[in-house]
């Protein structure tokens, strides 16, 4: 689905990644809607504040397999790639409010990755296994 570059635009991937979810059978509470709807809040962040060209929306696809639940949001900016590696924040850097959105990326999605979709996009893309059980 396309969606307006803006942070209604990415509150509102957030939600209708969640209702597609549970419109599958996943259990809005459990983990892999949880880690589905932080691994999307955070891609849709980055395709309004770093991925954004004005007049041009993104993308999100969900797409359901037996074995896992696969994200794709898709940006107008193929020249802000994002580092495919975390690093940990800075001591100095410890007090942002940002910067950190990858790192969870990396923390909570069983594989992920950004490459270039095709001269215009760029794709943001996540795994998430089902049936992984809940980390204590």
């Amino acid at each position: 689905m396309q969606l307006s570059s803006t942070r209604r635009g990415a509150r509102l991937a957030r939600l209708l990644a969640v209702q597609q979810l549970v419109d599958w059978g996943i259990p809005r509470d459990g983990r892999t809607a949880s880690t589905v709807a932080t691994v999307v809040a955070e891609f849709a962040a980055n395709a309004v504040t770093h991925g954004r060209t004005p007049g041009r929306d993104f993308a999100l696809r969900l797409t359901l397999t037996p074995e896992s639940v696969r994200i794709e949001v898709t940006d107008t900016r193929p020249d802000m790639l994002p580092p495919t590696t975390g690093r940990l924040p800075e001591p100095a850097e410890s007090a942002a409010e940002s910067g950190r959105g990858l790192l969870l990326v990396e923390a909570l999605a069983d594989r992920w990755g950004t490459g270039p979709r095709d001269p215009h996009t760029k794709t943001l893309w996540a795994e998430v296994d089902r049936g992984r059980p809940v980390m204590a």
